[in-house]
């Protein structure tokens, strides 16, 4: 029996799969950006990051500052080089998220947040 099948979830008598309540597909993919916003400690911030996975919803990142839950951050997606594809846009606007969730992992913190916008 997979995963899908054995995680349910009831709600008023209905089940539902885990991956079936997602409203978007979420994606294993390492993307490099900028969280801007402020920590858990109330204090501005600018750091590099990197997601584990994204979706058109949200996105589980690796942070090296401890973020607030519920505190609204802003994602910058950085713009490929100058010498990059002429293909490849120049970048993207900034995203607004909400923490979610977040746990200590050893020196990072794992954080899920949700685009208050969604993406894509």
């Amino acid at each position: 029996m997979s995963l899908k099948e054995t995680v349910t979830h009831h709600h008023v008598g209905a089940v539902q799969t885990y991956e079936e309540r997602r409203r978007f597909q979420r994606l294993r993919l390492q993307v490099p950006m900028f969280i801007r916003g402020k920590d858990a400690y109330g204090e501005q911030f600018l750091e590099l990051a990197k997601t584990l996975d994204i979706s058109g919803n949200g996105a589980f990142i690796t942070s090296p500052r401890p973020l607030a839950a519920n505190e609204t951050i802003t994602l910058t997606i950085p713009a490929p080089s100058i010498t990059s594809s002429a293909l490849v846009p120049s970048g993207m606007p900034p995203i607004q998220a909400k923490v979610k969730r977040t746990q200590e992992a050893g020196d990072v913190q794992l954080i899920g947040v949700e685009f208050l916008k969604p993406i894509g």
